[in-house]
């Protein structure tokens, strides 16, 4: 396999240096050999706007301040920490499923919209997307926080990619259910743990990891189908109304939290760890998470 992380540094440099008018285009020429993330959306998606829907740094304002999180990123080795720690990852998760075909992959580090209430808010100033089988997307300020845990963050992303590569889970996105997403990301958090530790929790999810009312709220959940539902049920009531979802009574980041616990449970009871579980059914996590964790079984039924 091929993996691609793209010169974010000198070109995102390149484009914020540029007149106002022109910036538009040199970041579409910049987003271009991520295109095809976006393969199965109907229609042709305008790259920079899939860039600003996902919390990417503006083009008009702020500019010094994005040109700021790029030197720290510079300043932090960014690329080459990423890179390094996709590759450690693979080699993990090869060796504990053999028979996996890993894809190529190209992988995207952009600065967030610092000026974004939301984003630098309830989401820590921090949006990953590694949905997409052979693609990572990063959007990330560089707190403190958010520079410590890149590798991390990365190799969440990677494992979303090869759970549903070819030979993995299957995603349907009418029918797939809030169960398989809470699942993905505590899947996705547990390998991050197996790999580095505590930065391995997606931030968000880490204040409800211990709450029980979160737990059995997003539990009962769990058998709702079709991605429009998982904004409400993973991310929270606060992403649920920015973009325009109901919300359903949950803080940010209530869906990684419940998915690491369940994850948890399984993997302790299995004997298994993350990266062996990469495509164990979501069904089968939950039924042996629910149980162990004394959530009733019909409120963990998919």
């Amino acid at each position: 396999m091929t993996l691609t992380i793209v010169d974010t540094d000198a070109a995102l440099e390149a484009v914020l240096r540029a007149p106002e008018a022109q910036r538009e285009a040199k970041l579409r020429d910049l987003l271009a050999p991520m295109a095809d993330q976006f393969r199965y959306f109907p229609g042709e998606v305008d790259l920079v706007q899939m860039h600003l829907l996902s919390f990417g740094c503006a083009l008009d304002r702020h500019v010094a301040e994005t040109r700021s999180a790029l030197a720290l990123f510079r300043e932090h080795d960014a690329w080459r920490r990423i890179g390094e720690a996709l590759s450690r990852a693979i080699e993990v998760q090869a060796a504990a499923t053999p028979s996996i075909l890993i894809p190529d992959l190209t992988v995207l580090l952009v600065p967030g919209d610092v000026g974004d209430a939301h984003f630098m808010g309830p989401l820590r100033g921090f949006s990953g997307n590694g949905s997409a089988t052979g693609f990572i997307w990063l959007t990330v300020w560089p707190t403190d926080e958010n520079l410590a845990r890149l590798e991390a963050a990365a190799v969440h992303e990677l494992n979303h990619n090869l759970r549903y590569a070819p030979g993995g889970v299957v995603w349907d996105p009418s029918s797939v259910t809030v169960g398989e997403q809470v699942v993905s990301e505590g899947l996705a958090d547990a390998f991050a743990r197996q790999l580095y530790g505590e930065p391995g929790y997606t931030p968000i999810g880490v204040p409800h990891l211990q709450d029980e009312a979160v737990l059995r709220k997003v539990v009962s959940g769990l058998g709702v189908q079709g991605m429009q539902s998982f904004t409400a049920w993973v991310h929270g009531d606060a992403s649920a109304e920015r973009f325009g979802v109901a919300p359903v009574g949950l803080p940010t980041g209530a869906g990684y939290a419940a998915g690491n616990r369940l994850v948890d449970s399984y993997l302790q009871a299995s004997g298994l760890s993350a990266a062996e579980a990469l495509h164990v059914a979501s069904a089968d996590i939950i039924g042996v998470g629910a149980l162990s964790l004394g959530v009733a079984r019909a409120e963990a039924d998919l």
